[in-house]
């Protein structure tokens, strides 16, 4: 299954973020699933793809050429695209659980677009997991859930987004979703 991960390329990042990504990282590998990420060595995707690397899973690189010079080289695939907008339709075509983890707006632009592609066709089931660490996501959470109750989104698959707060919560929700 490929496990979809969104995330900062911060670097230096306080260690509960770092422990968040070990454990995703860590449960993806030992689950013989593939990590799908931004491809790139620095912040949390580098940490990630690090713990599935040494947990015996695949690393799936998908990175825009400008970034080629920055690739991670724990990416086991490389999937070289033109550009962002490119790299995150090949990330959503690839998904089939997404991850959010802690980021900036490159993060929340991945975790939109997911969404708004699933909102397109009501046959979308693939879920769309958030983990809100020191509620860093409770505004945007917000937003969807007020967004249902209007007219123009109708409510249509924005219940796809699932809200982790920890990394126990964040793998007890993935195991729902990949032990079909």
């Amino acid at each position: 299954m490929n496990i979809v991960v969104y995330c900062s390329a911060q670097d230096e990042l306080d260690e509960k973020y770092q422990q968040l990504a070990t454990a995703l990282g860590q449960w993806i590998g030992k689950n013989s699933h593939s990590l799908v990420y931004g491809g790139v060595k620095s912040g949390l995707m580098h940490v990630t793809a690090q713990a599935v690397h040494e947990a015996g899973g695949h690393c799936v690189g998908v990175i825009p050429e400008m970034f080629l010079h920055r690739l991670d080289p724990l990416c086991d695939d490389v999937v070289a695209t033109i550009d962002l907008a490119d790299r995150k339709q090949r990330m959503i075509a690839m998904g089939d659980v997404f991850v959010v983890l802690p980021g900036g707006i490159g993060t929340l632009d991945e975790w939109m677009s997911t969404l708004a592609v699933m909102c397109i066709g009501d046959e979308d089931r693939r879920p769309i997991i958030v983990a809100n660490l020191d509620d860093i996501y409770d505004s945007t959470i917000q937003q969807l859930a007020d967004m249902t109750r209007t007219p123009f989104a109708r409510g249509k698959n924005l219940t796809r987004t699932l809200v982790a707060t920890t990394a126990t919560d964040l793998i007890t929700t993935l195991n729902t979703f990949t032990s079909h």
